[in-house]
């Protein structure tokens, strides 16, 4: 008995099955179901900035004032500058943006982070130091307080090329 050929599935192709996920893509993406790309917001003047009164003119910011409240944590002596392990935290309440910066660094802002009262203001990053330097922790308010600590760091060997 010979099976009759309509009866047999037939395999997809994969042009047939490329155009299948055409369409279904298509379709999430006019519902609004893809995901959208991430887009950092670049302040480049901020970035750009060679102190620190540069950089908070640049944010729109006013002269910050040290405070217990905010914290900075990294080694009293860092022997390699390229890779140095930097933290800024706090604790307080309606924090919109925390900072690290490297005084003597050619760019003296080295992170931004902006914050919500959904996330624990408490960040760590490793940053490039060509000498030894004030680290600093900012901390800037939603109410327009800027608030800092302070820790010097010692550099044994450049980042930056020494």
């Amino acid at each position: 008995m010979t099976p009759n050929l309509k009866e047999i599935p037939t395999m997809q192709t994969r042009r047939d099955m490329l155009a299948r996920s055409a369409t279904v893509a298509g379709l999430m993406a006019a519902a609004g179901l893809l995901p959208t790309p991430a887009l950092a917001n670049w302040n480049t003047a901020a970035f750009d900035a060679k102190n620190i009164a540069d950089l908070m003119k640049a944010l729109g910011a006013g002269a910050p004032v040290e405070s217990k409240d905010v914290t900075v944590s990294g080694p009293d002596i860092a022997e390699n500058g390229s890779v140095v392990p930097v933290g800024a935290a706090t604790a307080l309440p309606g924090v919109k943006r925390v900072l690290i910066l490297i005084e003597k660094n050619p760019s003296v802002l080295a992170a931004l982070f902006d914050v919500t009262d959904a996330v624990e203001a408490n960040f760590s990053t490793r940053v490039k130091m060509g000498q030894s330097s004030n680290v600093y922790a900012v901390a800037i308010m939603g109410d327009g307080k800027v608030l800092f600590a302070q820790k010097e760091v010692k550099v044994t060997l450049g980042g930056c090329g020494g």
